[in-house]
């Protein structure tokens, strides 16, 4: 995988670096671009989509292994998300003020450790809490990797280096959804203890490639921002507590828990309070309120999220209850998912064009759902498959897209903590799907309850097409700059 997408960033050089002055010029890196980057921030950015999807397929046997029902193996997934949520933009934040190696090796070691607890946890308590260390080891390479990017473009003079940003979309999208595919397999062949194992090699790997590669001397943005960023704990605490009462109360909306809201409410409040008069913020809410563009992306990211993480959490539990498939080969079932989001990730990650992604990667959605109404127990293998495919899609397009306008629209200074954010808001769609799947699915895994969920998905999708042709400035980004000649476009 690694080695396939920096293949993908040779693909596109810039004919004017061949004239570049030999001391200016970097014969390892395409587009001016350091190449030995990319392994590290590539294989460290896939840790926590492959961990947030292998999972959903072995939600069934873990329960039946250690006699958990449905309702507390459901924590699997929510602890990670809600680990997730709150440590991406905090890490992210300490990779703007403390530089990205220092944190991505952190992290990655955080993987390891949890991968280890994991296989060997003795109960669901335990494997829950590997789960959440899971989720703050997993934080850090993504801020980590664009901070990089945004310091390489900086140094070659390059606006956007888009084949690095196709590097790291394509490798999260693809691996979100081979995610259940892999974890099918890795379950048939050693048990589900195997979905926690694989993390241990996959640190290894990442604290290599990330001490022999990422830059031991400070970078020059945060030389100059260093000795006057200061962590803002009280900020961090309170939209920690934000964030845990809002997802606490999406996993469970019960009115039993109307206190959960009230509670999200009155922290946000305070971080409002807090955020407005603080010297340095954690998240510079002035800066963010000026900046809607930003806004509607991370609005975007949720509404394109919750029909994604809805599909892949209902869908694959269906396959195996309500189809009847063994784990292993539901997994193989969802590979057509996989191929086709690798595929379209492949074919339009150089293209800078971001609005047009969004827009046929709202539409493929709707049609994806459409065509999971017709999905019965006894229905065609090929249904299966087309439903794959055209939910497949949008899965290449619509994180690729976000991601690149995200990169366009945040403040330099702080790419770190905007990109965690964009993560953040996406795990918030995977929560309001996790509340959407224990509602449609509250008496079993049917296929009623799938219906449901498909007629939501496209509730969620419809909002997203209509939030992105409402959206005028997108039709200012991904548009090619005006060069002089032997300039090209990046």
């Amino acid at each position: 995988m690694t080695s396939l997408l920096v293949r993908l960033t040779r693909s596109r050089r810039r004919p004017a670096a061949e004239s570049r002055p030999a001391a200016e010029s970097r014969p390892a890196s395409p587009d001016g671009f350091n190449r030995k980057l990319i392994a590290p921030m590539v294989l460290g950015s896939v840790l926590n989509p492959v961990n947030s999807s292998m999972i959903a397929v072995a939600l069934i046997p873990i329960g039946a292994a250690l006699g958990a029902p449905p309702s507390q193996t459901a924590w699997l997934v929510s602890a990670l998300y809600l680990a997730t949520a709150v440590g991406q933009p905090v890490i992210g934040r300490l990779v703007d003020t403390y530089g990205p190696r220092r944190l991505y090796l952190i992290g990655t070691s955080l993987v390891g450790i949890a991968g280890l607890l994991g296989a060997l946890a003795p109960s669901l308590d335990f494997l829950i809490a590997a789960r959440v260390l899971l989720g703050f080891g997993t934080s850090a390479a993504y801020p980590a990797s664009m901070y990089l990017t945004r310091s390489e473009a900086r140094r070659t003079g390059q606006d956007s280096p888009g084949a690095v940003l196709t590097a790291l979309a394509v490798a999260s999208q693809t691996v979100a959804v081979v995610g259940p595919t892999l974890g099918g397999l890795l379950i048939g062949l050693g048990g589900w203890r195997t979905i926690f194992t694989i993390n241990v090699p996959l640190a290894l790997a990442c604290l290599v490639l990330g001490t022999l590669r990422l830059p031991k001397v400070p970078l020059p943005e945060r030389e100059r921002s260093s000795s006057t960023a200061r962590l803002d704990l009280v900020g961090i605490a309170l939209f920690a507590a934000m964030l845990v009462s809002l997802m606490l109360f999406l996993m469970s909306p019960r009115l039993a828990h109307w206190y959960l809201p009230l509670l999200a409410a009155a922290a946000a409040a305070g971080f409002a309070a807090r955020e407005l008069r603080v010297a340095e913020p954690f998240i510079d809410l002035r800066v963010l309120g000026g900046n809607p563009p930003m806004l509607a992306t991370f609005a975007r990211q949720v509404l394109a999220y919750t029909a994604v993480y809805a599909f892949m959490y209902g869908f694959a539990p269906w396959l195996e209850e309500g189809r009847g498939l063994r784990a292993s080969v539901a997994g193989l079932v969802l590979l057509p998912l996989s191929l086709s989001a690798l595929l379209v990730s492949g074919v339009t990650g150089r293209r800078s064009e971001i609005r047009g992604k969004l827009v046929a990667g709202g539409v493929f959605q709707i049609a994806g759902c459409v065509v999971l109404l017709l999905v019965r127990p006894g229905c065609s293998v090929w249904l299966l498959i087309v439903v794959g495919v055209l939910l497949g899609i949008p899965q290449g397009l619509i994180g690729l897209a976000n991601q690149n306008a995200l990169y366009h629209q945040a403040d330099p200074a702080r790419i770190g903590s905007a990109a965690g954010l964009l993560r953040t808001f996406m795990y918030l769609g995977a929560m309001t799907a996790s509340a959407a799947n224990a509602a449609f699915f509250g008496h079993g895994v049917g296929t009623g309850g799938l219906h449901r969920l498909a007629l939501f998905m496209a509730g969620c999708a419809a909002l997203l097409l209509v939030a992105t042709l409402a959206d005028r400035s997108l039709h200012r980004l991904g548009r090619p700059a005006a060069r002089t000649p032997g300039q090209a476009a990046v």
